[in-house]
């Protein structure tokens, strides 16, 4: 029994998991803020996005190959470094609410498409309680079973695929070709191109979740490599393709008005109330499965840092020999918090940043231990180069553009640290 549960996950489902973690909150989430930013050129950034994701991802395959550990961005950094006590508890501590942010970032999406059905429009409170009951219904799928998950995350992940590219087929057929003209605004400079890129870099983050289930998968030594490149590769194409039917279909002002659920509220008035009820569908289905695999795997890590002894040791216990618990229960309770207290955009940032610095820290481990990876340091070093270049411009972003928004999340920054220092002092004080 052990060994069946152990090998629970096959290529299909691990290639399920990555996808449910980077679509549910990719082109949802992204569209609206895109094209409000940079209009036309917005697939250019989603390209631009995807390259970077595939630099990240050739660290955190190699990395994962090597040391063959379901502790994924944590355990990489404190086996590379293994003296550096204080910088594994800062990451651990990050990676983690990273995953907590982007989990509140899907459930907020799909209390924004659900809320697109209501006559009316809700209270904010009421779309709040929707993020918070989706939130808990993946809680109690991801306690029940981990091939329970796995089969669910197919269902949700392979259909949500299909509807996602009917509706693009059905939007390119109504467009208008003067709606993607030009394809460069004159307020749009490259600058901006490159700066909506780096935020939107959140919505190819969830290929991370395919390494933490190292331990249920089947083959990992092959399909670790083909699960991440393939899903990266998988939901580029989609991004793509979804952001060009809705630009050639939507007036771009429609969109901006109703970024948060721009895809429905454009196939309302482009293709009727039928094409309107398949969009919100596919949205929550989109959103359903991102909150799933995003709990299925960000919970192994947490399990895994607090068995370090670097966030309490209460996360690492496990039900059915690799199912965390109380792990899965505190992150949803977290996100729902951070969905009572933050919006969309700031939300999407702190995910952006955050899995920006922990890929750049990938990228740096990677390239140390090159030569026993088997890593080409060209690779290493342009995605340190992208990363870093892309951190740089996010920053910069947000202190032209919303400075309270900044301080916020640089506080958010610093309580995390505290709280990573004080957990390395106690682990040290151990050793």
């Amino acid at each position: 029994m052990s060994r069946q549960r152990k090998h629970a996950l096959g290529l299909a489902e691990l290639i399920a998991v990555a996808l449910g973690g980077m679509v549910g909150g990719g082109i949802f989430s992204i569209l609206g803020i895109s094209v409000q930013n940079i209009g036309n050129a917005t697939p250019i950034a989603i390209a631009i996005g995807a390259f970077l994701a595939f630099l990240a991802a050739y660290s955190y395959v190699k990395l994962a190959l090597y040391y063959q550990d379901e502790g994924a961005t944590y355990s990489f950094f404190k086996k590379t470094f293994p003296d550096s006590h204080f910088a594994a508890s800062v990451i651990g501590w990050l990676v983690v609410f990273g995953y907590i942010s982007t989990l509140a970032l899907y459930a907020f999406t799909f209390a924004s498409y659900l809320s697109a059905l209501f006559p009316k429009d809700p209270q904010w409170l009421l779309r709040k309680i929707l993020a918070g009951s989706i939130i808990t219904l993946f809680v109690l799928v991801n306690l029940f079973s981990v091939k329970g998950m796995g089969i669910i995350e197919d269902i949700l992940v392979y259909t949500k695929l299909g509807i996602l590219l009917v509706i693009s087929g059905l939007l390119a057929g109504k467009g208008n070709l003067n709606y993607l003209l030009p394809v460069f605004d004159k307020s749009t400079s490259v600058l901006d191109i490159f700066i909506v890129a780096s935020i939107t870099f959140v919505a190819y983050e969830g290929f991370q979740l395919v390494i933490n289930a190292y331990r249920e998968m089947k083959d990992p030594q092959k399909n670790v490599s083909k699960a991440i490149y393939s899903s990266i590769g998988i939901a580029c194409i989609l991004y793509i393709v979804l952001s060009l039917a809705a630009l050639f279909a939507f007036p771009k002002e429609l969109i901006i008005k109703h970024k948060e659920f721009a895809l429905a509220a454009g196939a309302s008035q482009v293709l009727g109330h039928f094409a309107f009820i398949v969009v919100i569908f596919g949205a929550l289905l989109a959103t359903s499965s991102a909150i799933s695999g995003t709990l299925f795997g960000s919970s192994r890590l947490m399990a895994v840092i607090a068995q370090d002894g670097y966030l309490p040791k209460l996360f690492s216990r496990r039900i059915k020999t690799y199912i965390p618990h109380y792990a899965i229960i505190v992150m949803g309770l977290i996100a729902f918090v951070l969905i009572l207290t933050g919006g969309l955009q700031s939300i999407l940032e702190f995910g952006s940043i955050t899995f920006i610095v922990v890929s750049f820290l990938m990228s740096v481990a990677n390239l140390k231990i090159r030569k026993k990876t088997k890593t080409k340091s060209v690779y290493a070093i342009m995605a340190m180069t992208g990363l870093l270049g892309a951190l740089v411009l996010i920053f910069y972003y947000e202190f032209i553009s919303n400075r309270m928004q900044l301080l916020s999340i640089l506080l958010i920054y610093a309580s995390l640290t505290v709280l990573a220092w004080l957990y390395a002092w106690m682990q040290n004080r151990k050793s």
